[in-house]
């Protein structure tokens, strides 16, 4: 099984996600990482309501993840999502601006945010002298791969198994609520049908010939 499709399936169990490795071959960390969580006008949805619309306003003007941050749920978020055959990587879907923006909407995720990438980063230090966006693709997954299956993890690796779960699930919500990502699932929602008679097989079940 693919590693997508293995950390996507965890997280549909872990989470309960209805809708649902970069890692091996990306380079280290580039401009364009610190580039990606940036924040993009959006147009308001409708049926909000004005206050709705003017505090999200008021969040997405605000900044909370520093440059370094950003990097590191962006390359975070390509490893749990990379681009496939078929769909662009969490970051190619803007999942770093949604997961700063739940940050700002939703407080009490700050602390286990930035706490989780201060362990993943000083992981790194331990056993390879940088920072997590600094290491190889290879070096990233030896850490991944000892917080991205829980049952697997030892003990000692519990805060970095919390903070990798929090990231998967931050990162499946926003992949899969974008446009991105319903076309990843093949979902097309509620669209206009083209109404083109009775099915063959129907007509000749009942004997009919479409003209009566």
């Amino acid at each position: 099984m693919k590693r997508r499709d293995l950390l996507k399936n965890i997280a549909l169990t872990s989470v309960g996600v209805a809708t649902a490795a970069t890692g091996l071959n990306a380079s280290p960390t580039k401009e364009s990482d610190l580039e990606a969580g940036k924040k993009k006008k959006k147009k308001a949805a409708p049926g909000r309501t004005p206050e709705e619309v003017e505090r999200d306003a008021k969040l997405m003007a605000e900044t909370f993840f520093t440059p370094h941050e950003m990097a590191t749920i962006t390359v975070i978020c390509d490893i749990i999502l990379p681009a496939d055959a078929t769909s662009g990587s969490a970051s190619q879907a803007g999942v770093p601006a949604f997961i700063e923006f739940m940050a700002k909407d939703m407080p009490q995720q700050q602390t286990p945010l930035r706490g989780g990438m201060m362990w993943i980063d000083n992981q790194a230090m331990k056993r390879f002298g940088k920072k997590f966006v600094a290491c190889t693709a290879a070096e990233r997954i030896q850490i991944v791969d000892d917080i991205a299956y829980p049952e697997q993890a030892k003990p000692a690796m519990k805060q970095g198994v919390a903070f990798f779960n929090l990231m998967r699930d931050l990162t499946m919500t926003g992949f899969y609520t974008t446009e991105m990502g319903f076309q990843d699932l093949g979902y097309v929602g509620n669209q206009p049908n083209t109404w083109l008679g009775v099915p063959e097989e129907v007509l000749k079940q009942y004997g009919l010939t479409g003209q009566e």
